[in-house]
């Protein structure tokens, strides 16, 4: 049995939407961050969920690696075939199966992506709010238990993920959940597989919660003296309770990098994003009350608008954040890492974060989900520089250190994919790693789907 063999038996039952040119296995090969290109051995393009059952059973018997693949925007390189075998493209099952406008849920297929989804939504007035920035196939959001920008308000992808279909290694089709809004009937099936990569199963349909479009949106910029004042301004925010919608970081260097990329004048300064919202009346009323607060942190420069093309501009900005580090040592890549930590905890990992960047004279953005205690830092990086990239991965676990040391997690947001393995042992304990790779025997024992990714080996 072989990769080879699986790919004969593949080619009769997918014609022309199996490939093994280079241009397309180079498309799946490539990805957002420092990792070096790693190129499948083919390529396939399904269409149905009993396709995806077939190509399984078929690669299942020949002990070929299949890596679920939909639009490559991931930061850690989870899609990329480091054993080789097939990249799976979902982007063909991408269809809206049902909207349940009365129920707010939305049944869908996997390949449909965020912002493809709300422009169908538009006529109902709803739309699926968990917002990573990219815009992410539906199901890769999933399988990477995606989150963003509008977390602190409704949480992550396992907070709206009701159900999903799911083909396992071997090719059965199971389903978990359903569309009742709870339920103890068993093993949570769904959050098992929601954040697992794709090493569990492939993810054929999922079943998503909905929320109703706000009557009102008001949208802020301002900025501080210090990145600390910026948080301690944020963490006495949400101890207030004020519900905020988005509370966003980016310090000054990532402010440099939106006015080289996007060609804007912003002050080079921390500054925190924001958005409100509710009925007219609360939104003014908890804009008034984070003006109060960010005015005794020393903000400046509040910039308020609730038009609609000026909201979009500002997170349409703060989106593009990863490629506006490109403006910074253009030519380099981009190691982008993320932790999370208590709330109480944030001012002093993002201050420290910043503080040891600059004394390892790395250029590092910080832009943060502060919020809910996430931050992410974009290094620029030569890989070819043997002595850069080492500065720059080991100031990388300095941060997950630093993480665990503060009661936090080595990702909040990003997945362990490649990047983040070796973390894996010191975050959960041996113990708690046995109990993953049990269940990773027991649903995929050859080991083909996503090989190589979380789970360290038994020896690390």
């Amino acid at each position: 049995m072989s990769i080879a063999s699986a790919i004969d038996a593949l080619t009769p039952i997918f014609g022309d939407r199996l490939s093994t040119s280079d241009a397309l296995r180079e498309q799946h090969g490539t990805n957002e961050s420092h990792f070096a290109l790693t190129l499948p051995d083919a390529v396939v393009f399904p269409e149905t969920t009993q396709e995806v059952s077939e190509l399984m059973r078929l690669c299942h018997a020949h002990s070929c690696p299949v890596v679920a693949f939909g639009t490559g925007t991931s930061l850690e390189g989870h899609h990329l075939a480091v054993q080789g075998g097939i990249s799976l493209d979902m982007s063909r099952m991408n269809k809206v199966l049902q909207v349940n406008a009365e129920d707010l849920d939305v049944v869908i297929q996997p390949g449909l992506t965020r912002e493809e989804l709300n422009v169908d939504l538009r006529a109902t007035g709803l739309y699926f709010p968990i917002d990573p920035g990219a815009n992410a196939s539906l199901g890769g959001m999933a399988a990477t238990r995606a989150s963003g920008t509008t977390a602190v308000k409704f949480g992550t992808m396992k907070d709206n993920v009701l159900a999903l279909e799911v083909v396992l290694a071997d090719g059965r089709v199971i389903r978990t959940g359903t569309r009742a809004r709870k339920s103890s009937a068993g093993y949570d099936l769904t959050r098992l597989i929601v954040g697992s990569e794709g090493t569990l199963g492939i993810i054929t349909e999922l079943t998503l919660r909905l929320q109703g479009q706000p009557e009102a949106v008001s949208a802020a910029t301002c900025r501080f003296a210090s990145v600390e004042d910026a948080v301690n301004c944020v963490i006495t925010t949400i101890q207030t309770g004020i519900p905020m919608a988005r509370i966003e970081l980016v310090d000054e260097m990532m402010v440099r990098g939106f006015n080289l990329h996007m060609n804007k004048d912003l002050p080079e300064a921390p500054h925190l994003f924001l958005e409100f919202q509710g009925s007219p009346a609360s939104v003014a009323e908890q804009a008034e009350t984070f003006g109060a607060i960010a005015e005794d942190f020393g903000g400046t420069g509040f910039n308020w608008t609730d038009r609609a093309e000026e909201r979009n501009e500002l997170w349409k900005m703060r989106h593009n954040g990863h490629y506006a580090n490109n403006a910074l040592n253009p030519g380099k890549k981009t190691l982008a890492t993320d932790v999370c930590v208590p709330i109480s905890q944030l001012a002093e990992a993002v201050t420290t974060a910043q503080r040891r960047s600059r004394e390892l004279g790395i250029t590092c953005t910080i832009v943060g989900h502060v919020g809910d205690g996430n931050f992410h830092c974009g290094c620029r990086v030569d890989p070819t520089d043997a002595e850069e990239l080492a500065r720059v991965t080991g100031f990388a676990e300095e941060l997950a250190d630093m993480a665990l040391r503060l009661h936090g997690t080595v990702t909040g947001e990003h997945g362990i994919g490649l990047g983040k393995v070796k973390y894996m042992q010191k975050e959960h304990g041996p113990d708690a790693l046995d109990a993953m790779r049990a269940i990773k025997l027991a649903l995929d024992p050859k080991n083909i789907l996503n090989p190589g990714k979380i789970l360290p080996a038994t020896n690390q």
